[in-house]
């Protein structure tokens, strides 16, 4: 099985380490791709005129206070790089609490979970690499341009090659989605997953997506896989082992050729 997740906008950077190898990282045909988006925000981001700063933080949709991110991004070459898992720091990656899995879960985690990130295109929570800030909606300088459509070119040989045969549990959000998915003659081998939070109004039950909880849940539910192992074959196995686990999971009509769409609902946050 594969899971792929959404990078986070929080990250805590290494103090030590050696320097990310983009040709060390998951599918190693990649590198020429990520050293070529990374080149380009490195030198995007070495500019120091005012008006140049400017320029990069409004490229990157930052604000003028984050401007530590784009001086942290001209040192990413040389910067120290540790395990994704460790980098990512969001609501998701709290809630499924990487470093206190047990080393056979952890083990787990590392062969099926793999995060999606505007710069790198696809890592393993293994992999080693530096604190950045670049969103996959980013247009950056040419030769790369908008990394969603660059990334769409360079993911889909590897990755369509990388879930062949095995079930992908589809846990990104729609900017990171749109990176990669499966050919229309192996999409019902992939669930794309939501969390619904459940509750009664006036003795009516209402659903609704809520995004904090979202990414909390969904946290939660890769820890629990890995905890406890999980080895499906198929979507359908996969749904039977959430559902083994506690999760009230249902499936919704989808459209041909397109992933299954399973719904999560939580009646607690």
């Amino acid at each position: 099985m594969l899971i792929l997740l959404p990078p986070s906008e929080g990250k805590t950077p290494a103090v030590t380490g050696e320097p990310v190898d983009p040709a060390a990282l998951w599918l190693p045909e990649l590198a020429k791709a990520r050293t070529r988006v990374l080149n380009r925000l490195v030198a995007l981001c070495k500019r120091t005129s005012e008006r140049s700063i400017a320029g990069s933080l409004a490229t990157l949709g930052l604000s003028a206070g984050q401007r530590a991110e784009v001086a942290r991004n001209a040192e990413l070459p040389g910067a120290p790089a540790a395990p994704a898992a460790e980098i990512y720091t969001g609501v998701l990656y709290e809630a499924l609490g990487a470093d206190s899995l047990a080393p056979a879960a952890r083990d787990w985690l590392e062969r099926n979970a793999v995060v999606f990130s505007g710069l790198w295109g696809v890592v393993r929570l293994g992999d080693r690499i530096p604190a950045y800030r670049c969103s996959v909606g980013v247009t950056l300088p040419a030769p790369v341009g908008g990394l969603t459509t660059y990334w769409k070119k360079a993911l889909r040989p590897a990755l369509d090659a990388a879930t062949d045969g095995q079930p992908v549990l589809d846990l990104r959000s729609g900017a990171y989605a749109a990176m990669w998915s499966p050919a229309a003659g192996s999409a019902t081998r992939a669930a794309a997953l939501r969390v619904l939070h459940e509750r009664n109004v006036d003795g009516v039950p209402k659903r609704s997506v809520v995004s904090h909880f979202n990414k909390a849940t969904k946290g939660r539910l890769v820890r629990a896989l890995a905890a406890d192992g999980a080895a499906p074959e198929s979507v359908d196995d996969l749904v039977t082992a959430l559902r083994d686990l506690k999760f009230t999971v249902e499936e919704t009509p989808g459209a041909p050729g397109r992933p299954r769409a399973l719904d999560v609902v939580v009646t607690e946050l």
